[in-house]
């Protein structure tokens, strides 16, 4: 079963999103901030990363670079209300703009764990 990593700082949001994923048998994990994302990132593998921009303490942007930079490659979705996100200029996979559907995201989401190896939870 894949783990999502869900990082939004609005609670509403990311209640919405963890409700959606599980019940469509997926295992998640909520940060709703930038340091919290990176905190359960460096202790648990994730299969993909739902990403929200507009963080407190660190944004999603300096998330994403240091992501990167210590080699986590998972697949990125950028979650945004911003409309000028450019998926080539960016190390991610795609982005989804706020207010979206849910099923159009777990469209997106599918596509990219389609042959994303699942990994063991660390912490279970």
């Amino acid at each position: 079963m894949s783990w999502i990593l869900i990082v939004e700082d609005e609670a509403r949001i990311a209640a919405f999103l963890e409700k959606g994923l599980r019940k469509n048998g997926y295992n998640t994990a909520i940060a709703t901030d930038g340091e919290q994302a990176l905190e359960l990132s460096y202790r648990q593998n994730f299969d993909l990363l739902l990403l929200d921009l507009g963080l407190p303490i660190k944004d999603g942007w300096t998330v994403l670079q240091e992501l990167r930079h210590q080699g986590k490659l998972m697949p990125v979705i950028v979650v945004t209300a911003r409309d000028d996100i450019d998926p080539q200029s960016y190390p991610i996979q795609d982005y989804i703009i706020k207010p979206f559907r849910f099923q159009n995201l777990l469209e997106k989401i599918r596509k990219y764990l389609k042959n994303h190896t699942s990994r063991n939870f660390e912490n279970e």
